[in-house]
């Protein structure tokens, strides 16, 4: 069906409607999904087919958002989903088969629609769930505390600039596309990555070249990221949520900070007492038992087509039959079993400090962790950053997510590795590790990345959460200083972990993740324009001393496990 919207433009959306020997001869309460892919997809990656939901007494309606698929007019991520969002809700309002009581679902993009329609305030949108997406698109989506998530944004960003290459005719600019996106894990290699030949088209749209170069944060000069999504609009939002995350989703971070932002500031007390998070053990897709080469066990295979269909009939038919579900819901690795809390850990409340005699250099060094603060004054650790042969992300150069093994890749001297003690009980963690890090760098412009490992008792080096912080960010205010003693204090992404008698923890500092993240060059150059011609390597100096107790802070759920 054709829904024109206030300035001519028409948007297509296909249909799916209830049996009437079922569920009689409606109107019925209609679910919207909005998204750029083709809506004969539905997102049926990680959802039932929409004719399932039918089938349950719903009204469906899949639309193509403006310049995909069959919808008119230009495509500019984000920018239009607001408004246009809006307008489908009014017109599926006066659908036939509309009762007038609306809900919307949907993941990564598809979630971002809905938050940006509810946003505006819709009559007839009284609930949504929005799954692995970011309400914040600068911090929960493209940066990650100063550092571009490239991998991420330069794949999608080639996957998402094909149909704009197609519906304009362009056929040179389509065939280098394609060329990228057949190997698209190559691509964060291609430096520099800002004039990339697959996005570096004058013909094409712009949006990819701009979220590469908006690399800060809005301020008062500039409200490039702000337009985009909702950040500075947590008021407008009304209707309850329930948000899905994967512990190994690219959007981990800015999903829970949704649901933070939601149930601290949404318009009315009604919707901020109705955000519902659910943590799972998953990657962006598929949700189930599996994640990288780790098998999850049968509680990770959730029917969240079950969880969709409870919160729906709560809100569109209320049947009341989500009232008894928990605030949060998580997944924690080790015990690989749900747990429900009544909100989200506030602060870490088990700090280990770091400790070494100078050679905290890959897993061979000597670098420990103890609960023990440092007493006396400990050699510095020193590892060289090398632009050129970076440390890669947790799953390498591709940056594969999941509990993967990590045995091999601390054998390098340029990481540290600290490892605590074996723990003598059993020890729950759960909420967002962060560091404090007090180091010296001669680096012009400087990352830090810190990841921890679960340790088991068989020697394998699981990956659990990673954080990174660049120097730019970081000491935006206070300023930073090349080959001065500065503390870096940053937070991990969540995660939750119950570990055994006999396994351990550890924490890997080191300066980068590619192709998680972009590189740093050292220098001045902007991480975009750097190449081999402009890349520096830098000393890096962690100390852990009286003075300057370097330490990982951990979400401990109880007490101390040692």
């Amino acid at each position: 069906m054709r829904c024109v919207l206030s300035d001519g433009v028409t948007l297509v959306s296909d249909h799916y409607y209830p049996s009437s020997a079922h569920h009689g001869s409606g109107p019925w309460p209609t679910l919207l999904m909005r998204q750029p892919y083709g809506r004969d997809i539905a997102s049926t990656v990680v959802y039932a087919h929409p004719v399932w939901f039918a089938r349950h007494g719903y009204h469906v309606a899949i639309q193509d958002v403006r310049g995909r698929g069959d919808s008119e007019g230009d495509f500019y991520a984000f920018r239009h989903e607001g408004q246009d969002g809006a307008e489908t809700i009014a017109w599926l309002r006066q659908h036939q088969a509309c009762n007038g009581r609306i809900g919307m679902y949907g993941f990564s993009y598809q979630g971002c629609t809905q938050l940006l329609a509810a946003a505006e305030e819709p009559e007839g949108l009284l609930c949504i769930a929005p799954h692995m997406a970011a309400a914040d698109l600068y911090y929960g989506w493209f940066y990650h505390q100063g550092a571009l998530r490239l991998s991420s944004a330069l794949g999608w960003g080639i996957q998402m600039l094909r149909e704009d290459a197609r519906r304009r005719n362009l056929r040179a600019a389509s065939d280098r596309l394609e060329a990228a996106w057949g190997n698209v894990r190559a691509q964060s290699s291609v430096v520099p990555y800002g004039k990339h030949p697959a996005i570096d088209d004058p013909e094409l749209p712009d949006y990819v070249r701009d979220w590469i170069s908006h690399r800060e944060a809005d301020s008062q000069e500039q409200t490039f990221w702000s337009e985009l999504d909702i950040s500075g609009r947590y008021d407008k939002i009304q209707v309850p949520a329930l948000h899905i995350s994967g512990w190994y989703d690219a959007y981990l971070d800015g999903t829970i900070a949704g649901y933070f932002a939601l149930r601290n500031h949404a318009g009315t007390a009604f919707a901020r007492d109705h955000q519902y998070l659910v943590a799972g053990p998953w990657v962006h897709i598929p949700w189930g038992d599996r994640v990288g080469d780790r098998y999850l066990g049968p509680a990770a295979n959730v029917d969240t087509d079950g969880l969709l269909l409870r919160w729906f009939n709560h809100w569109l038919k209320d049947s009341r039959e989500f009232a008894d579900e928990p605030r949060v819901s998580y997944f924690a690795f080790g015990a690989d079993r749900w747990y429900a809390a009544k909100e989200w850990p506030a602060e870490a409340a088990l700090t280990l400090y770091l400790h070494s005699e100078g050679n905290a250099n890959s897993r061979k060094g000597d670098g420990s962790l103890s609960a023990s603060a440092p007493v006396e004054e400990e050699p510095r650790d020193v590892f060289v950053y090398d632009p050129e042969v970076p440390v890669f992300a947790p799953g390498g150069p591709q940056a594969m997510s999941g509990p993967l093994d990590q045995i091999a890749m601390e054998m390098g001297n340029n990481l540290l590795v600290y490892t605590a003690e074996p723990i003598a009980k059993t020890m729950h963690l759960f909420g967002q590790p962060r560091v404090t890090l007090y180091a010296a760098t001669s680096a012009a412009s400087a990352d830090f990345t810190a990841k921890l490992i679960r340790v088991t008792t068989s020697g394998r080096a699981e990956f659990l959460c990673i954080g990174i912080a660049r120097s730019s960010w970081l000491f935006r205010t206070s300023g930073y200083q090349p080959d001065a003693i500065q503390c870096w204090q940053f937070t991990l992404e969540p995660t939750a972990i119950v570990l055994e008698p006999g396994e351990s923890l550890r924490l890997e500092i080191a300066s980068s993740a590619f192709s998680l993240y972009d590189r740093n060059p050292s220098t001045d150059v902007a991480p975009q324009d750097a190449d081999n011609w402009n890349w520096q390597r830098s000393t890096q100096q962690i100390l852990h001393t009286a003075q300057h107790p370097s330490a990982l802070h951990l979400p401990v759920s109880g007490g101390a496990a040692w």
